[in-house]
């Protein structure tokens, strides 16, 4: 009994010491990632960031929550570079499911990374001149709030604090989890009884075996650590929601029969659609992040099939920036949503590929894989988990990653309590800040490594510059005038998908100064093969593909000062004035 104790005051202690100060967080900066942030933690490091950064930064209020928490974003500028709103925009958001807290992590890291190092790393200097940056570290306020505060299993509080009739009892999220033993995790609950099903495991007496047929148990599991509160027989069956944040936007949304989670209508999330009208107020987010939490996987659209492929511009794009996602994050791969994973629908960055003409990846974050005490070779395996998928090696590697590695923070062992419908049980098991999300130690290589791969892409936002390469007499008081647009990096300035949709208005190539007699696209420079637009010349609406130049001629009429400027919405305005 004495060794009992001992182990459970080990077990509060570095448990404390694993979720690192979440009741009370000193805020320095540049900000620490040996540690969560709670939800106070994190506005007040964005603050903390706007105040040390004033010239650089400003805090925003996006909007609230269904209980009234308010949604932040950081968003950087150098303001002596430009607007931000002349810019490329690079938005970046996370822990949009309540329990994905590292992907918040990853978000604010970018952001302290990025300012810290301005002026010190060329690299880091030049992509915060030419960009402009939106950052919401949490989309999921009340989610990652509760999931920090209240009895949790590694799973739950994913959803928006919508109330839902789960159980179809007429009673709304009146069964939630029951944190019997006050450790802030929701652990599983095993009785001794003799005749069981299950026998503990004859090398770590803490993994439950699944007897096979002919042999007698010794114990009975009788599931997540709870009461019946609504007294129908079943434990936490009608816990908060089940909106899923992630099913919940308004491009492809799906209702419930068709898609779980997909609320009743989209938007319906209050947060969700205010973050919406945020990014659709930023016309120039060209290329968009969203963290979440599991699997180490950089996922691209579409999340439907029957959305059909992409245009092989837009793959094009995707594959320079996903293929080099997957050389930065070691064991992270670069998938289409639904063909390589699952199919979704009311998908956050179909939304904004379809809506906004954006890029957008969801990065999931963490492997438990790398989790390992072995000089074996990884191999593909099942996890663990008490039954769920019996691969008994693998639980107790993972049980001595947490002895040797964690120290026993990530495992609740075993003890007794008294509970009022069970008797005598036992509660124990992985605590909720296990198995989808890595051990702190593991936590600063994870949020830097995810973070350079959104700095390798917003090195890669289009970046144009103007060429006024040939000018030629042609006949009296007539030039024709050469003029050639370069885009140096990977992204286009409009996705293929938004010109064929006509989301909003082409890129713009403008002549003032000169009475445009013609003008068009340039297809061949040496036996003037112009493809002339018949209204307006001097008006051409375009686009500039990745890595790509495009060239247009001028038939100009006149003398004097002549300027072409190029305007783009997602790229930055170019100008260059000649004289005839």
């Amino acid at each position: 009994m004495k060794n009992l104790y001992k182990n459970i005051f080990l077990f509060l202690l570095l448990s404390a010491l694993f979720i690192g100060n979440a009741v009370a967080q000193k805020i320095e900066v540049p900000l620490r990632f040996d540690h969560y942030y709670t939800y106070d933690g994190i506005v007040d490091a964005v603050k903390a960031l706007n105040k040390a950064y004033p010239d650089l930064t400003k805090a925003v209020v996006v909007g609230k929550s269904e209980e009234n928490r308010e949604i932040w974003a950081l968003e950087i500028n150098n303001p002596k570079t430009g607007k931000a709103s002349e810019k490329p925009g690079v938005y970046i958001d996370a822990n949009i499911h309540g329990n994905e807290i590292q992907a918040g992590e990853v978000a604010l890291y970018f952001a302290d990374y990025l300012l810290k190092n301005y002026g010190k790393l060329k690299d880091v200097t030049e992509v915060l001149n030419r960009n402009a940056y939106y950052i919401v570290p949490i989309v999921n306020v009340d989610g990652r709030y509760h999931f920090m505060a209240d009895g949790n299993t590694m799973h739950s509080s994913r959803s928006l604090r919508i109330p839902k009739d789960d159980d179809r009892d007429g009673l709304f999220d009146e069964d939630m989890y029951d944190d019997l033993n006050g450790d802030g995790s929701i652990g599983q609950m095993r009785k001794k009884v003799k005749g069981g099903n299950y026998k503990l495991d004859a090398e770590d007496p803490r993994i439950m075996v699944r007897i096979k047929d002919g042999e007698k148990g010794d114990y009975v599991m009788l599931g997540q650590e709870g009461i019946d509160n609504d007294g129908d027989g079943k434990i936490n069956e009608d816990t908060e929601g089940y909106v899923d944040p992630n099913r919940n936007w308004g491009y492809n949304w799906q209702p419930n029969y068709v898609q779980r989670g997909a609320g009743d209508f989209p938007f319906s999330g209050v947060g969700l659609k205010a973050l919406a009208k945020y990014i659709g107020d930023r016309e120039n987010i060209i290329i968009v992040y969203a963290f979440h939490n599991n699997g180490g996987m950089f996922l691209r659209g579409p999340s439907t099939k029957e959305d059909g492929p992409l245009l092989a511009a837009d793959i094009a794009v995707y594959d320079v920036l996903g293929k080099n996602a997957e050389k930065m994050v070691p064991g992270y791969r670069y998938l289409i949503s639904w063909k390589d994973l699952y199919t979704t629908y009311g998908d956050f960055t179909d939304f904004t590929y379809e809506a906004f003409g954006a890029f957008g990846f969801v990065g999931e974050l963490f492997q438990r894989d790398s989790e390992t005490y072995t000089t074996e070779k990884k191999k593909d395996a099942p996890e663990g988990g008490f039954g769920r998928r019996e691969n008994y090696p693998r639980e107790r590697e993972l049980l001595k990653f947490n002895d040797h590695l964690a120290h026993g923070s990530l495992f609740q062992e075993w003890t007794p309590y008294k509970h009022p419908v069970y008797g005598d049980i036992e509660i124990g098991g992985w605590i909720k800040y296990s198995s989808r999300m890595p051990h702190t130690f593991m936590l600063p290589d994870l949020v830097h490594r995810n973070a350079s791969a959104v700095i390798y892409a917003a090195s890669q936002t289009p970046d144009v510059s103007m060429e006024i390469f040939k000018t030629e007499k042609i006949g009296k008081n007539l030039n024709r005038v050469y003029v050639r647009l370069r885009n140096s990096n990977a992204i286009s300035t409009m996705t293929a998908h938004a010109i064929k949709t006509k989301i909003y208005p082409q890129d713009m190539l403008k002549v003032s100064g000169a009475k445009v007699v013609a003008g068009g696209k340039l297809n061949n420079e040496y036996t003037a093969d112009i493809q002339f637009k018949e209204y307006k010349p001097e008006v051409q609406f375009l686009t500039v593909p990745g890595y790509s130049t495009v060239e247009y001629a001028f038939i100009l009429e006149g003398n004097g000062d002549v300027e072409f400027s190029y305007e783009s919405r997602k790229a930055r305005n170019v100008k260059q004035s000649i004289k005839l």
